[in-house]
């Protein structure tokens, strides 16, 4: 089975038996087990240890992982049947056996398949005749005990044959398990007879129920795994297109084909030669990665997290390219790879299933009627090709074949999915160039409700990529940041599939006005196209959405946009950043925000096409990344810029708002004495009753009053909104210097994340300063204890009990050292004096941790800054925090010789404490700091 060389330089079993006394009158019997176990510890550990290094050298040296797998199996052979001797003729030797004092020793799972990863478990079968004896009872107990001492992972069974046979017909993973079992020692009789009795009993009666149950079980994991291969943390074993899939393609076809070999499958038609040589390149390229992973992380780890990928990358020789980081190659390699295995495995298990299902129907008159039109034949459920020909006679066909299952609702026959496959040579130039193919695909890609489901069939049969030449740059293309879940190409079909969702309304509670604000879109086919080409220029080293527009002007014609709607596709596309970036990183209350991105988009239609766009690129980085605050911030931004651009004037509304704002807080507050009322409306500045809503104003008043009647220096009160996922928290003290900074300090330190801020000073000269935070998992803050957590550290950190910076290091730990290594983010500061007519708007750019924001907020109060509302946001490892902030005069800083030393002073509040402290420059370069300056005037309008 193995082909090992040189084996005996990985473990020599003779010498083993000799020196554990097994040969000859050398060794008599061992009374004490304990004592026997000591012995054989103290000979077979130094065995394995040897072994266990040279099969490391050997693939540290480049050898191939499957003599990696082979030989580690082969090592651990040898010890069990080392161990077994041992047991059987020093331990407890027997003069006589009985018939019942048989025992086989069988291998099983990947262990039984000969392939054991460096750092895998070891799953052994100890299989009797009829019943246990204490003699096979004593020998497995001592043989496992020996191993756990080795410091094996040792999972196990005991049972007899009839045993075996009646919990294989019952549970689909012991039939599996049985299926692999391989005998290693002791009574071959007993081995060989399972094994006969499982083909005639369970295999020969139940593969059509085998068949049924494996799939159930795959599509199972792959839901469990995240229903995607293309997570860029994947799972090499369990997730799509992994090792997992590939062992399910062989366990179908040994039982449902009977076969020893995959290749077999070759001689029957199951599997093309083409495939069959995919899936050997893929096995041999995953089991590479799994030993090298196992042997980087020392573990039994499958996923290959960001902290591995890069030394995996390296150690299989990726080196980086114009435009490429050798991890993005790698992993890029990976995907494909994975995809490979998705490819031919859905081809073979609908195979399968066609067959399971035509054998369950031979006795039973056929009600389907196969009809045949253009080369399609269809039967009510699938499509196929009359022949694998008519691929090559219309190339057309290959683009009809995905448009008439969408047209019909039907799957794709296997047959039909190996013939796309092998013409895919038949989606060149001159198809691309076709106008009947140009149309046919946009009808897929617009197809409403099912435009997913028909691009994502298009990818995985590799007819995309080829006939959108430019999509298939990014397919598998990964983004090595902790921000960006899914690849490029996965990334743009659920964000399709999300926009089917929003059109077809199924996510109007999730996405309200988004799902409204779609039924007035006159361009429907501008905005899917736009959003599919949103990110296809990503990874050519330069900034993605000015190429991207630049496809789109040349992709649109072909497709048959007219010029007006190829503008629209890339001004989308262009600036398909624009909404998010103004809403998340501005002042919503400050009427130049709301007059610049008006004046940037021009027109009701582009805003509409740009919120709808923007929701659906946000939705589909991750499952996490989307919240209510979010939303909630889209929405202000939109409504504010439709009533401009629809006639409103900004300055208008903003003051018609604010007059609104102290009429409506009047009514509210009738029961308030006149005199009270007014001295309380006078205390507010005019930017006070912009930036909230009459609830929070109202909330607001009686919080207040109630307050100064009680004479409390500190008054904090919290508020949950569970739809946007928010928890508010509203203080009221005294103001002083330095205040913000302590209290984003205190809230940091409770364990809460600040993803917006207001601060407000009454013309007495209160603060009243509003926090919109979040826990760590993107959640509202509103579990009890952490509430009362929050409000103590508030309240001590004002007093002066706690210091903040090092109540945030003691109850934050932050992430792992190792991901802190994986990820740098270079430190960038950006002062723009153009965003705001009345601040000066500071973004600060830098790698995320606990106690961030409170570097940044003291090292802005140390520069004798005032700030007046914060703007707060995480994208994976990258924080982007933006400040509203005056001097003390309440002007603008424009003096160069004020601005130098406050962007060195922030620069210097991004490094972490130990780059302070290990002397570490913060300087970026100037150049770029300048064009990010420009990237970002120029998204705003």
């Amino acid at each position: 089975m193995y082909e090992i060389p040189h084996r005996r330089r990985i473990v020599a079993r003779a010498e083993l038996l000799q020196a554990l006394g097994c040969y000859g009158r050398v060794g008599g019997p061992l009374s004490d087990p304990s004592a026997a176990r000591a012995l054989a510890l103290e000979v077979l550990r130094p065995a394995l240890q040897a072994g266990e290094a040279e099969l490391r050298r050997r693939f540290e040296s480049g050898g191939r992982a499957r003599e990696i797998l082979h030989g580690r199996s082969y090592l651990i052979d040898q010890l069990v049947r080392v161990l077994f001797d041992f047991a059987s003729t020093r331990v407890w030797p027997l003069a006589n056996p009985t018939e019942a004092e048989k025992l086989s020793i069988l291998a099983v799972g990947g262990y039984g398949r000969g392939e054991l990863a460096p750092q895998s478990d070891i799953d052994l079968l100890f299989l009797f005749p009829y019943k246990q004896t204490s003699w096979g009872e004593q020998v497995a107990e001592f043989m496992l005990y020996s191993l756990w001492d080795l410091g094996l992972k040792v999972g196990h069974a005991t049972r007899s044959v009839s045993e075996c046979l009646r919990r294989a017909r019952d549970d689909v993973t012991i039939s599996t398990a049985i299926l692999e079992s391989r005998w290693i020692w002791g009574d071959q009789d007993l081995a060989q007879e399972l094994a006969r009795r499982f083909d005639a009993e369970v295999v020969a009666k139940t593969g059509a129920a085998y068949v049924q149950a494996k799939l159930t079980e795959l599509r199972e994991r792959h839901s469990r795994m995240g229903d995607s291969r293309y997570l860029v943390e994947p799972n090499l074993k369990e997730g799509q297109g992994g090792l997992r899939d590939l062992q399910t393609l062989v366990w179908i076809a040994r039982f449902f084909y009977r076969i020893d070999d995959l290749s077999e499958l070759v001689g029957r038609g199951i599997v093309s030669a083409t495939e069959y040589r995919r899936l050997i390149r893929a096995q041999a390229f995953l089991a590479k990665v799994r030993c090298h992973l196992h042997y980087v992380t020392g573990r039994p780890e499958e996923r290959l997290t960001f902290d591995v990928q890069t030394e995996i990358a390296h150690r299989m020789g990726y080196t980086d390219r114009a435009g490429q980081q050798a991890v993005e190659r790698f992993m890029k390699f990976y995907f494909l790879t994975v995809k490979d295995v998705g490819d031919v495995t859905r081809i073979f298990f609908r195979a399968v299933e066609e067959e399971v299902e035509s054998r369950s129907l031979l006795r039973l008159p056929r009600i389907r009627r196969k009809r045949t039109r253009d080369g399609f034949v269809t039967d009510g459920k699938r499509v196929t090709v009359e022949n694998p020909d008519v691929f090559r006679q219309d190339p057309v066909r290959i683009l009809r074949l995905f448009h008439l299952a969408e047209a019909q609702d039907l799957d794709l026959h296997p047959d039909a999915l190996r013939a796309v496959r092998s013409h895919l040579d038949v989606v060149n130039a001159a198809l691309r160039k076709n106008a009947e193919a140009n149309r046919l695909f946009v009808d897929l890609l617009t197809w409403p409700g099912r435009a997913e489901r028909a691009l994502r069939r298009l990818n995985e049969a590799g007819v995309l990529g080829r006939f959108v030449t430019d999509f298939g740059r990014v397919v598998a293309q990964t983004q090595h940041d902790m921000y960006h879940v899914y690849t490029v190409d996965e990334h743009t079909i659920r964000a399709i599939g999300i926009l089917s969702r929003i059109e077809q309304g199924t996510l109007a509670e999730d996405h309200p006005l988004a799902t409204e604000v779609i039924k007035k879109v006159l361009s429907r086919r501008v905005l899917y196209l736009a959003l599919f080409l949103h990110d296809i220029a990503k990874g050519r080293g330069g900034d993605h959405s000015v190429l991207g527009a630049e496809v789109a002007h040349k992709l649109a014609p072909r497709l048959g946009f007219t010029e007006a709607e190829t503008e629209t596709v890339a001004w989308l596309v262009r600036w398909h950043l624009a909404l998010s970036a103004t809403a998340f990183k501005r002042d919503l209350a400050d009427p130049k925000t709301i007059t610049d991105i008006a004046r940037h988009v021009q027109s009701p239609e582009r805003l509409r096409l740009l919120l709808v766009l923007t929701v659906c690129d946000i939705r589909a980085v991750g499952p996490n990344v989307w919240n209510g605050w979010k939303g909630q911030l889209l929405r202000t931004l939109y409504v504010a810029t439709e009533d401009v651009l629809l006639g409103g004037h900004v300055e208008r509304n903003l003051e018609r708002n604010a007059t609104r704002s102290r009429e409506e807080l009047t009514q509210r507050l009738a029961d308030w004495p006149a005199e009270e009322l007014d001295a309380y409306l006078n205390r507010h500045m005019p930017y006070y009753w912009q930036a909230f809503d009459i609830e929070a104003h109202e909330r607001h008043a009686r919080m207040i009053r109630r307050a100064d009647r009680a004479g409390d220096p500190l008054t904090l009160e919290t508020r949950t909104d569970s739809f946007r996922a928010i928890t508010e928290v509203t203080i009221y003290t005294q103001d002083h210097p330095g205040l913000f900074a302590r209290l984003t300090g205190a809230l940091s330190a409770a364990g809460a994340t600040i993803v917006d801020a207001k601060v407000h000073t009454t013309r007495d000269g209160q603060a009243l300063d509003t926090f919109l935070i979040q826990d760590l998992n993107g959640d509202a803050f509103d579990r009890p204890d952490r509430l009362a957590r929050l409000s103590r550290m508030v309240n001590r950190t004002l007093a002066g009990e706690v210091k903040p910076r090092q109540a945030i290091a003691a109850g934050n730990p932050g992430e792992p050292a190792r991901m802190r290594k994986v990820f740098k983010v270079a430190p960038v500061v950006l002062i723009d004096n153009g965003a705001s007519a009345s601040h000066t708007v500071i973004e600060v750019n830098g790698r995320d941790r606990p106690g961030l924001l409170y570097d940044v907020t003291w090292a802005l109060f140390t520069l004798n800054l005032t700030i007046h509302s914060a703007h707060v946001a995480t994208y994976g490892e990258r924080a982007v925090d933006v400040f509203y902030v005056q001097d003390l005069v309440g002007m603008k800083v424009t003096s160069a010789s004020r601005l130098a030393p406050i962007e060195a002073k922030l620069l210097e509040a991004l490094l972490t404490p130990e780059e302070r402290a290990a002397g570490g420059a913060a300087k970026a370069p100037a150049r770029g700091r300048s064009r990010s300056r420009e990237r970002e005037k120029a998204a705003a309008g």
